[in-house]
């Protein structure tokens, strides 16, 4: 069974990005959502059995490996130029979980022992995704029951928020804000992964590449952490992935890579599989709801803060909505949600905001548990 339900989670990705590129309702739900799903439902039927150790151990060999082939196409040095709306509203969006993370944690401090630790993994997922909140939980080796209705009861609010923002988002929020207005560099950002053009055998030396350079800082990272600490940390381990990551990206012969863009998103999609199907929707009803409404508090707070203080500062619609998509669930999702914005000139921004979560949601996610811990006494 544990050997099935690995390669169900290998290969799922691949129909959902088959599915995307052919039916409507696919390309509207886009691959993440149709991975999440596909793990929930598989989670979750009678019956069934699925092995928790099993999906931890795929997630955790995903995401390191995805995360430098993510990076490798994002050059930083294009951060700045960003249209400014973007950059503040993406700057807001990362304080927004910051604050709120602290204010909502320190609130329930006296409910969980590890409510610095979870403040820290909310701040990872609502900066850069999913994949910065099992990592930082790694790093900061929270309980596994923990992290399991932590990401069940995050599923469950991103699930609903994702739908609002694909639906009536845009209509609602412009009786208050701002309509979008093209500026002439929206459209400089080119950004691979709007569809399978790199799965061909043409790219697959390059995309063996961007593999094996990844494999290769995973290594040095891990080797260099075994030599300094003594054992494997997964805080060093984690930051240095990320470092050497974007570090790899100035090199214009690793940005060229084609095709690792598109690894790195299919290793993800795996990633999405394995933690669907961690999220067990009997624990809603079962599981603590100190821990829920810690997660949904948080999550909704920093959506708030960030939609409030964009309009207060007459950001666009769209680009509210892009930084939200872009820092709550990662690059993989820019592609449905800019189609259902109907403007594709943020795909490239937008991805290239979702990768800079990505890098940094490890970052600030690890200072923010630190910090309150710190200022706790714990």
């Amino acid at each position: 069974m544990t050997v099935i339900q690995v390669l169900f989670c290998v290969l799922f990705p691949a129909a959902a990005v088959w599915a995307g590129e052919r039916f409507r309702l696919a390309r509207f739900l886009g691959p993440v959502t149709l991975c999440y799903l596909a793990g929930v439902l598989a989670g979750n039927l009678p019956g069934v059995r699925l092995s928790t150790e099993a999906a931890m151990r795929v997630s955790e060999a995903a995401v390191p490996l995805a995360i430098p082939l993510l990076l490798f196409s994002s050059d930083v040095r294009q951060w700045p130029r960003l249209a400014r709306p973007l950059l503040i509203s993406f700057s807001i969006a990362c304080v927004a979980a910051i604050v709120s993370a602290g204010l909502v944690g320190w609130f329930f401090q006296d409910r969980t022992d590890e409510w610095w630790k979870i403040a820290g993994m909310l701040v990872g997922v609502y900066v850069g995704g999913t994949a910065n909140m099992a990592a930082i939980g790694r790093v900061l080796e929270i309980r596994s029951e923990t992290f399991v209705l932590l990401n069940t009861a995050d599923l469950a609010a991103g699930g609903l928020y994702l739908l609002f923002m694909l639906t009536f988002a845009q209509r609602l929020l412009l009786r208050f804000m701002r309509p979008f207005t093209a500026e002439p560099h929206h459209e400089a950002f080119e950004h691979p992964g709007e569809g399978l053009g790199a799965w061909t055998r043409h790219h697959l030396r390059d995309m063996g590449m961007g593999f094996g350079l990844s494999v290769a800082i995973a290594g040095v990272t891990v080797g260099a952490t075994w030599l300094a600490f003594g054992g494997l940390v997964a805080g060093p381990v984690l930051l240095g992935i990320t470092t050497l990551g974007i570090g790899a990206s100035l090199s214009p012969r690793v940005r060229r890579l084609l095709g690792a863009f598109e690894l790195g998103e299919y290793l993800l999609f795996i990633f999405c599989v394995a933690m669907g199907s961690l999220a067990d929707v009997r624990m809603l009803a079962g599981g603590s709801v100190t821990l829920i409404l810690y997660v949904w508090g948080v999550m909704g707070l920093t959506i708030l803060l960030h939609t409030a203080l964009s309009a207060l500062l007459r950001i666009d619609v769209d680009s509210t909505l892009i930084c939200s998509t872009a820092t709550i669930y990662g690059p993989a999702q820019i592609g449905p949600m800019a189609a259902a914005l109907k403007n594709r000139a943020l795909v490239g921004p937008g991805l290239t905001l979702g990768l800079a979560g990505l890098a940094l949601g490890n970052y600030l996610g690890l200072l923010t548990a630190w910090g309150l811990r710190w200022l706790g006494g714990g």
